[in-house]
């Protein structure tokens, strides 16, 4: 029997000219761009009014009568109007322990339906089948399955087999802008590339009772946090059929260092816990312009050359109606300049990653209402925000397509 040698090229032997054009073969000619936008909530919502007598009564916690006035203290001060759960009356009755398997078991279940229908609506938006979906980005903070929704995602949605699958998790309030960057960056660097990106949030796994020894900062999330899903095409060179909303112009994300304890997240035998301090909204507000001065310094010559923020509009992740505040004064906005981000946090409260989604749609709604409070038809440019652990600011340049 004969042998043939078999010699590999060096790399060194390849032409570079080859190699290059096979990469910008690959690369997109123009910028990402949002295609279309979805949202979903589950259908129990309690009015924040309500809540902490809601919440002591179906954690059969009314004898802490000590904490009680400060846990409607805090809840008065979020700027919620109301709050949208998955787990209802019922559910917490039948998992009465509220030991961690039995929310992960609800979480396994309900975030695929809840992020699936979120996506659904961005699909149906988009206009393409579900099979066109090349890249699919799931972020959550509910909980950690593998199998996970990512994997659900695609047999409920009817996506193809083999769609490119990353899932993000325990990034928080910034995991929104963390997936819309890594989109961003899929969808330039493959040519003809839709992504999907789906944000899902359950509270259950960090829903537990209130202990005797609680302070304001202890009981920050329970009377803050709420359940939605966001979903988002992203793509670059749009067909004809297609309707771009805002490019995607460049993103950034910087960690302030020495602010590790500020805000962390973890998943322990109680569930998903963690800790924020209440001062992270003055810690946010000291240094967002410094960020966006880092993020922007070489595109501030495309808005306008001058440092006036007003001259943007602004999709900002509302953490509270305080962070609001510090940053509006920060960047020394008008005062309906964070409409969309306050109309957010009124109606649906602090949804974490799935927040800046909504408020993304909300942007996009003033600015085909121009009569609307906040609209910023006139302001080509805008801002996307988010904040997360580390303590981390995300920050993305966008370009209003329409």
């Amino acid at each position: 029997m004969s042998r043939r040698k078999i010699t590999m090229a060096s790399s060194s032997s390849i032409p570079a000219t080859t190699v290059r054009g096979i990469r910008v073969a690959q690369r997109a000619d123009g910028p990402a761009a949002v295609l279309a936008i979805g949202t979903a909530n589950p259908p129990h919502c309690v009015p924040q009014g309500d809540y902490p007598d809601y919440y002591f009564r179906v954690t059969n916690s009314d004898h802490f009568t000590d904490i009680k006035p400060t846990f409607a203290k805090l809840c008065g001060m979020t700027g919620i109007g109301r709050r949208f759960f998955h787990h209802t009356d019922e559910l917490l009755a039948t998992h009465s322990d509220l030991s961690l398997d039995a929310p992960l078991d609800v979480v396994a279940t309900a975030a695929p339906e809840l992020a699936a229908s979120a996506a659904a609506n961005a699909i149906a938006e988009w206009g393409r089948p579900a099979g066109d979906i090349t890249h699919l980005v799931v972020s959550t903070n509910a909980g950690s399955h593998a199998p996970g929704t990512d994997v659900r995602l695609v047999s409920l949605l009817g996506l193809r087999h083999d769609v490119l699958r990353t899932v993000l998790q325990l990034n928080r309030c910034a995991s929104g802008c963390a997936a819309l960057r890594l989109a961003k960056d899929l969808a330039e660097n493959n040519r003809g590339a839709r992504v999907l990106v789906a944000c899902v949030e359950l509270t259950v796994t960090a829903f537990h009772a209130p202990h005797e020894a609680d302070t304001f900062d202890t009981l920050i999330p329970q009377g803050l946090f709420s359940d939605g899903a966001g979903a988002v095409i992203v793509g670059a060179d749009p067909d004809v059929h297609e309707r771009p909303l805002f490019e995607m112009v460049s993103a950034s994300q910087y960690v302030i260092p020495d602010t590790e304890h500020m805000l962390t997240m973890q998943l322990g035998s109680g569930g998903i816990g963690g800790t924020i301090a209440t001062g992270l909204p003055r810690l946010a507000a000291g240094i967002v312009e410094r960020c966006l001065l880092d993020a922007f310094g070489n595109h501030l010559v495309v808005v306008g050359g001058v440092v006036e923020w007003n001259n943007l509009f602004w999709a900002v992740h509302p953490g509270s109606s305080a962070m609001l505040d510090h940053i509006v004064r920060a960047l020394r906005l008008a005062p309906g300049k964070l409409a969309a981000s306050r109309t957010v946090v009124r109606e649906y409260g602090n949804m974490l990653g799935a927040t800046v989604i909504f408020v993304l749609d909300e942007v996009r709604r003033q600015r085909e209402d121009p009569e609307g409070e906040g609209a910023a038809a006139d302001e080509d440019w805008g801002v996307m925000m988010g904040f997360g652990p580390g303590f981390t600011v995300e920050t993305m340049l966008l370009h209003a397509a329409t």
